[in-house]
Parts: structure tokens; sequence; C-alpha cells
């Protein structure tokens, strides 16, 4: 190994978070669930050390992928996604129950990555977009100048550049001609490029003055006329089971080869013509193919899929042989984690080194339901707990984005500050937990229908209350939701 690579993977390590620095992180958002955030911790932290190894050994190391079991609202989905925002890696969610198997209509297992692929270039894209801001503003701002005060016909007929040279130039044929010694009047060529010096001068002196203006947005309403790009695709219809990515063709980019652009003039507002120059302009600086590759680059090293529902799956035989949407559905997903190449119509995308993370609830099976092949690419398995009342107290009020300072926040943008005691939050708790205890257990969902419950009549109340100060206590939460209490079909109020 060189030194540079050496250097490199070395400082890929060193800027990679700590396994206790993740659990940190998640912990600021996710109440709880210590197994669940130590694995993920590792397996993202194994990532960074993989990179560290030689590219022999690389390819041989899988990542070990997860399956979580536990109910819904324990914190399954939050703690993959909050992973996956954490390290800004391409992440996508799926739901195992929708996929059926080859052959069958529905949607194949492939499309999780295609859509994975997707997911990775809008963001890469964005972040390219980013990076060519500046010059596309100063761009945008031209043409925006352009139409609000273009340039006079006077100054757009200019004398060709061989002309100007012919003129400068003498003949070598004239050497031999008389040069008169008197002066003959007034240079009208030179009188007439003088003004027209002066008329660029005037012109550009209104052009800055323009330019002013725009900037300090006085031109906002002021319509414009620009040449918007058009172009109308022709209706194609084709039959694949597949689907039309499997043909590895991508018809938008074929039709744009084909047909002509043709533009189009648009009279709109320059507020609005801003937003589309500057759309056109970044799209011209952007190399798309740098985009893609980065983009599936990041796929293939880092991306993360989130199984949701896999014990929808997991029933491996029925009385009447194999089913489709179970069995079918996990040999299909198996290559897939196993590591396999997937057609896309941006390239191949390999999914050697994808990390997979699996969920559901298994009420009524089991991981070991799950065919012994697919069960074997799940090493690592790890149990959530079902929440309780002090957790629910500490969802409400620990986390950056906590229930009770998103509920303050919002009453605030209509001037009514609202103080919430902690017997109120107690009591909250409490009707949460035993809600789930008698109805059906939504984790920590349940705290969403009952603080929308306990605020509806202040949210309905506050643009015309008089009084902006609002102190919510135990009282006050018994009082809103007294019929939820003593109505025993809670599902008539909480769904």
């Amino acid at each position: 190994m060189d030194k540079p690579k050496a250097r490199r993977e070395e400082n890929t390590l060193a800027s990679a978070l700590t396994p206790r620095q993740i659990v940190e992180e998640l912990d600021k958002y996710i109440v709880g669930q210590f197994e669940a955030k130590r694995c993920v911790a590792i397996a993202l932290r194994n990532r960074a050390r993989r990179q560290m190894l030689a590219e022999d050994m690389q390819d041989e190391v899988s990542p070990k992928n997860i399956i979580m079991i536990g109910s819904t609202g324990v914190g399954k989905t939050e703690i993959a996604r909050r992973l996956a925002r954490l390290v800004d890696a391409p992440f996508i969610k799926v739901e195992a129950s929708k996929y059926t198997e080859i052959g069958y209509v529905g949607r194949d297992v492939e499309s999780m990555i295609r859509d994975l692929t997707e997911t990775a270039i809008s963001r890469v894209k964005a972040e390219q977009t980013e990076a060519v801001e500046e010059k596309a503003r100063e761009s945008t701002e031209e043409r925006l100048l352009d139409c609000i005060f273009p340039v006079p016909r006077s100054l757009q007929r200019q004398p060709r550049l061989q002309d100007e040279e012919a003129l400068d130039e003498p003949d070598e044929e004239d050497d031999g001609v008389l040069q008169l010694p008197f002066d003959m009047g007034p240079d009208v060529g030179a009188e007439a490029e003088e003004a027209r010096e002066q008329e660029r001068e005037r012109y550009l002196n209104t052009r800055e003055t323009f330019r002013e203006w725009l900037r300090e947005g006085r031109l906002e309403d002021k319509p414009v006329e620009i040449n918007v790009k058009h172009q109308n695709m022709p209706f194609v219809e084709i039959f694949s089971p597949g689907g039309i990515e499997e043909m590895d063709i991508n018809f938008k980019d074929m039709f744009n080869n084909i047909l002509p652009n043709q533009t189009k003039k648009r009279r709109v507002p320059v507020s609005e013509a801003r937003t589309i120059l500057m759309l056109e302009e970044s799209e011209k600086l952007i190399d798309m193919d740098a985009v893609i590759n980065e983009a599936i680059q990041r796929v293939e090293d880092s991306g993360i899929v989130f199984l949701d529902e896999i014990d929808k799956i997991a029933g491996r035989e029925s009385r009447h042989g194999p089913d489709i949407s179970r069995e079918g559905v996990q040999r299909d997903i198996l290559p897939i984690i196993e590591g396999s190449t997937v057609t896309s119509k941006y390239g191949a995308v390999r999914t050697h080194h994808i990390l997979f993370i699996a969920a559901g609830a298994f009420h009524v099976s089991s991981p070991s339901d799950l065919i012994p092949e697919l069960q074997g690419r799940f090493p690592i398995r790890v149990e959530l707990k079902s929440l309780n009342k002090d957790d629910f107290k500490s969802i409400l009020t620990e986390p950056k984005n906590a229930l009770v300072k998103q509920y303050a926040a919002l009453l605030s943008t209509e001037g009514v500050e609202a103080t919430i005691t902690d017997d109120a939050i107690d009591e909250i708790a409490a009707l949460a937990f035993q809600v789930n205890e008698s109805v059906e257990d939504i984790g920590a969902r349940r705290l969403h229908t009952i603080m929308e419950k306990l605020f509806e009549n202040l949210f309905f109340d506050a643009p015309n209350l008089e009084k902006k100060h609002i102190t919510i206590d135990a009282a006050y939460v018994r009082s809103e939701l007294s019929e939820i209490v003593k109505d025993q079909d809670l599902s008539r109020y909480i769904l």
C-alpha cells in the first residue's frame, strides 16, 4: 500500500465518529434502546475500519446486517434514519410487504436499489448546485439585466474583426499611390465611433443602475419576458415485466438528442424569472456524469436500506405449498443482500457493501421463520424494549425535537406563550401508557395522538385569545382528556 493511500485511509478513520460518539448523537433524538444504538454504531464504525484494509481484503469484508425486533413506535425507523443523517449516507426506507416474486404483478426487489440510487443522485446534485450557486447567481443576474434593459440595436451592429484589421493594415499594392499632403475634412468614421462609444458608456451606466436596483429588490414585481426551454416529450408505452429500467435505456436523454430543444417566451415577474433562470444556469454548470459516478460510489460504499415489516414475509410455508408473497420474496431479496449487481438507468450498482437494517414486530412469527439463507445474512439481532411511563416522560421533554417544545413553538407563532408543568407531563405520560396497555401498543406514536387531542382547542382558538399566556397543568390535561378516560372505546378519539 502506497503512503498517500495509507494516509487517506487513516484520515477516513480519524474523521469518522467513534461508536460512543454515535450513541451520544442518537441519544439526542431517541430515548432508551441502548442495545440497538450500540449495534448500529458498531456497524457504522466497521465501515470506516474496512476502508483501512488492503483492497483485496476490503472486498472480502461484508457489512454486518441487523434485524431489529420490536413493536411499532419503539424507535426502529428513527434509529436508522438518524444514523443515515448523522453520516450523510444515502438512505431509503422500504416495506418488505410491497414486493412480489419475479413473474408476478408488483414491484421487484431490485427497485429498492434503484430508488436508493435516485436518492443519492438527488443529494449529490443538490450539493453540486450549492457549490456552483455563486457562479449561477452571477450568470442569472446578467440574463435578468438583458431582459430588463436589453442592448440597443445600434450597439449590437459591430464591424467585423477582419474588416477592422483590413482597414488598419496598408495594402501592399497601394504603395505607389500618391498621398495627399492636405486635410480632407472631418473624419466621419471617427465621429461615428466616438458617438458609439458615448452611447455604450451611457448604456453601461444605466445597466449598473438597474443592477443596483435588482440587488436591492426594487424590481421584484417588474414583469419581464424570458425564453424558457420547452420540449414536448412523445408518449411511449413499453410493456416489460421488469420495467423500463431493466432495459438500461434512458429514453428521456434519447429523445433530447433526437428532438431539438425548443424555447417559448414567458412573461413573469422578476422574482419568478430569477428562480427559472437560476435553475437553468445551475444545470449548465453541473457535470451530470460526475454526479452519477459520485452517487453510485456513495451507494456502494455507504448506502443504508431500512427494510421494514420483514416479519410480514417471514412465513416460509403454507398449507397449499410455498407462498409467492413470502418465501418467493425472501429468495428474491437474498441475492440483493448477499451482494449482486443491479442494473439501473444510470449504470450498474453493486450491493456487496450496502448496509441492510431489517425490522419487524414478530408478534406472530419469529426471525427463525425466515429461510436459512436469509437468516445467515442478518448476523446481528437486537430486541427493542417496549416503552413505559418514564420513557414517555423523557420523550416529551429530553430530545432536541421533544413534543413539548414543538407544540409550544407552534403556539408561539400566534403570540401565545404556553407553559407545560411537570405534573401535566406526568399526566400525559401516564395516560399514554394506560391507552397503550388497554387498547393496542403503538409506542411513542400514542403521544402524538394524545398531544394533538390536548392542544386541539388551543390551536383552534389561538388567533382570538385575549390571554396570551397559558399554563397547562395536570388539571387542564384531565379536563381536556376526561372523555377519553371515561370512554372504553378509545378508538373514537384516538386512532
